[in-house]
């Protein structure tokens, strides 16, 4: 079979694989998506890590189970995680699990399946309040609706594969590794890491608009961050996100989007902060 061939099936294979993992909400996430991995697999996989996480948390001593601080962050996360449900249906089966790990670190995460994940550093160094909170909490859980990771599995599944066939079937001189290149290039849509996390800033303002919490913690979280920050190297949850103040203009125009949304929803009650 000819190369031609070849790339023609790897070609038709890739772009049956095109989705979009969410509705598009009022903020207008509605990006196609290529994914070609097993999301079950991707959540297998991701579980696992995350059961390592809190194994090494544990053994160190910084796993926190209970406590003001984990109660406050339980409370936040039962309120958006419902949320959830306006961007995609199956979230209510999803295994949601919160972890607070005790250490002076400037991140939170959430895996694929619902895995949050936060450390006392990014609460108790940027001072942040309930609001801040659930905009950090709800960016996060955007990035596992928008089943980033699982997306980025599938990108470089899909060069492996190409690079694959193409070296199977060329000659010595392996001419047709260029052309399956081009074509992992132009025929898959390949969002930089910018991109995911500006989809991850919108639906987590929706998220967190819709739980009731101020939506303008989204902008102030990252004010308090950039002053943070200020002269120091960037921490683990700056590494891959755009500047703060490429952010700030973002979440400030979608701001209208968002504001009825808070309006409408149910408040909840004040929290002491710690």
């Amino acid at each position: 079979m000819s190369i031609r061939i070849y790339l023609i099936l790897a070609f038709v294979v890739l772009l049956s694989a095109c989705a979009n993992t969410t509705r598009s909400g009022a903020v207008g996430v509605n990006r196609s998506q290529f994914m070609m991995a097993s999301s079950e697999e991707v959540n297998r996989i991701s579980a696992v890590s995350y059961n390592e996480q809190n194994q090494k948390a544990k053994e160190k001593n910084i796993l926190v189970t209970s406590g003001p601080t984990y109660e406050r962050l339980k409370f936040i996360a039962n309120r958006l995680i419902p949320q959830t449900e306006a961007f995609r249906d199956d979230t209510k089966q999803w295994d949601w699990r919160l972890t607070l790990i005790d250490a002076p670190i400037l991140n939170a995460t959430c895996a694929p399946g619902g895995k949050i994940t936060f450390y006392t550093g990014i609460i108790e160094q940027l001072n942040l309040n309930d609001d801040e909170i659930a905009a950090i909490m709800g960016h996060e859980i955007a990035h596992a609706l928008r089943e980033h990771g699982r997306e980025r599995v599938s990108q470089a599944t899909a060069q492996n594969v190409l690079v694959n066939i193409a070296m199977a079937v060329a000659g010595p001189y392996g001419s047709a590794v260029s052309a399956a290149n081009q074509v992992a290039q132009y025929a898959i849509i390949l969002p930089n890491s910018r991109e995911n996390e500006s989809e991850a800033d919108a639906i987590g303002l929706e998220l967190a608009a819709r739980a009731g919490y101020n939506p303008i913690g989204a902008i102030s979280v990252w004010q308090k961050m950039l002053k943070a920050t200020k002269g120091k190297s960037s921490p683990e949850f700056l590494s891959t996100h755009p500047s703060g103040e490429t952010r700030i203009e973002q979440l400030t125009s979608l701001m209208p989007a968002v504001e009825p949304l808070y309006k409408a929803a149910p408040k909840p009650p004040p929290m002491k902060k710690l």
